[in-house]
């Protein structure tokens, strides 16, 4: 069995030589993520078929198990063949996983960290449009625009919306960050040009980070008590499971909006229902618990609350900007160069 180890920097390759390099994702993947110059790129900058991808490693077809079998890279997205032991022995010469998407942790197994393969991912341009996702939406909830416009549609009449609307606006609101993920400090970084204040609740970032970052830390609880417009960013762990549960949804003022792209389980869906139901809460919801709600969800009715079908990430021509990056990193790779964004094991237990 090879074993891919040595002293070089995560991403740093031994040859001069093009890599052998095999496309591994779901179906119909590539032909969203790549355009023909992501493919022209591809094979210019490695020995590949740019048009050849393996959807399925654990049955492989002859040519599939060929490729694998020479293939020093690895260039995935989403749907790709958990990368097990048994997959890895047919890929002796794998040195390097390159991924066009954000987390690896469905893909990228124990195995690959023993056998020193290094990773890298495109997680921080998928983070861009979650946060950019994640800012309309504060900047809509604090300005009403969800009520105001069921409200209109409505009336269809002249009205005062000046006095209905007396308690919206986004100056000096408060909005409250959980979890300085990647997303969760693009979300900081976006939010930095309006006139809000922004608290986060993240138990690993310090006091000193926290200033760094323009935020005021504080207690979850106190966070949800103190926001008008609470917006989840935390990874899925089991220490995160329910973490907006009924004592964090009560605390939350009337009228306050809670917004979760981050996924449906850190909320306690049920709890936040009942809030839904008296209408004291609004919600933006990009992801459920489950991840499609069954068709009788009160969520798909209710006037407060807007559910989008888990579309925040990357979607349409954002898919070419993770290409974009997984083909920079397969540039560094290939001309010897260690990734400017490797993903380490020790990341993953505090990561999505």
């Amino acid at each position: 069995m090879h074993h891919a180890t040595d002293n070089r920097p995560s991403g740093q390759r031994p040859s001069p030589d093009r890599p052998a390099l095999l496309l591994a994702m779901g179906p119909g993947i590539a032909d969203r993520l790549l355009t023909d110059a992501h493919r022209a790129r591809l094979a210019a900058l490695s020995r590949t078929d740019p048009h050849f991808v393996a959807h399925d490693l654990t049955a492989p077809t002859p040519r599939i198990a060929a490729a694998l079998a020479e293939a020093e890279i690895l260039f995935t997205c989403w749907g790709a063949t958990p990368l097990t032991a048994a997959v890895l022995d047919r890929a002796p010469r794998l040195r390097a996983v390159v991924h066009a998407a954000g987390s690896v942790k469905h893909h990228v197994t124990d195995a690959c960290w023993a056998r020193g393969i290094a990773v890298t991912s495109a997680a921080a341009a998928n983070a861009l449009p979650v946060a950019e996702y994640t800012l309309a939406t504060i900047l809509l909830a604090g300005k009403h625009v969800l009520p105001s416009a069921r409200r209109y549609a409505q009336l269809r009449a002249a009205h005062d919306w000046h006095q209905e609307l007396a308690a919206a606006g986004n100056y000096r609101r408060t909005v409250g960050i959980v979890g300085a993920s990647r997303i969760g400090r693009r979300v900081i970084e976006l939010l930095r040009p309006f006139d809000l204040r922004v608290l986060l609740y993240d138990p690993y970032v310090s006091a000193a980070e926290a200033a760094e970052l323009g935020v005021e830390p504080v207690p979850l609880d106190e966070l949800c008590a103190r926001a008008s417009v609470v917006s989840v960013h935390a990874p899925q762990l089991p220490s995160t499971y329910r973490m907006i549960g009924p004592r964090q949804l009560a605390a939350m003022p009337d009228g306050a909006t809670l917004i979760n792209t981050s996924r449906g389980s850190l909320v306690d869906e049920e709890a936040l229902l009942a809030h839904l139901r008296s209408g004291r809460l609004r919600a933006v919801l990009d992801v459920t618990d489950p991840e499609l709600p069954p068709p009788d969800s009160p969520l798909y009715e209710l006037e407060n609350v807007l559910l989008t079908p888990h579309v925040a990430g990357s979607l349409g021509n954002e898919l070419h900007r993770m290409a974009d990056q997984a083909l920079d990193e397969l540039e560094r790779y290939a001309a010897g160069a260690p990734f400017a964004d490797p993903v380490r094991p020790s990341q993953l237990t505090r990561s999505a």
